[in-house]
């Protein structure tokens, strides 16, 4: 679709792609193990896709989550997991999967918020370097739900 830049652009760090899906990684400094599941056609709602598709994408949704839960190593395991699809700003089907920390400068507001806190410097760090392996993680388990 013209002017959407979910048709226009990858959206952010590519991971996996699909002929129905992609997820990329969002660039946010403040939350790094943010993704978006974005649906490759133009639709703006859930409710477009067919049964089928609504069951291959939250199955992939859920892939994602469970991803998260048990490849981050336990001193980094998320408090909880974020699941969005809001599309008020870009109005193309797209989930956000964000891990989140009671330590993070949001937490517990969502990550729109306003901070709450300075982040923790350490702490973002660490996530930043298990992003390699758990983007090869998510890459594996969506490869395999796909076959």
């Amino acid at each position: 679709m013209k002017n959407c830049p979910l048709c226009s652009a990858a959206g952010g760090v590519l991971v996996a792609q699909t002929s129905h899906y992609r997820l990329i990684r969002a660039d946010d400094a403040s939350h790094p193990i943010f993704y978006r599941l974005i649906w490759q056609s133009h639709v703006a709602e859930f409710s477009d896709l067919s049964v089928p598709e609504r069951l291959l994408c939250m199955e992939a949704v859920a892939t994602v989550e469970q991803v998260l839960r048990q490849q981050l190593p336990p001193d980094l395991r998320p408090t909880k997991i974020n699941l969005a699809s809001l599309g008020n700003v870009v109005p193309h089907l797209h989930w956000h999967i964000i891990a989140r920390y009671d330590w993070d400068n949001h937490y517990p507001d969502p990550v729109w918020a306003t901070a709450r806190r300075a982040p923790d410097a350490q702490q973002l760090q660490a996530l930043q370097a298990q992003l390699p392996a758990l983007d090869a993680a998510l890459q594996a388990a969506l490869a395999a739900l796909a076959a």
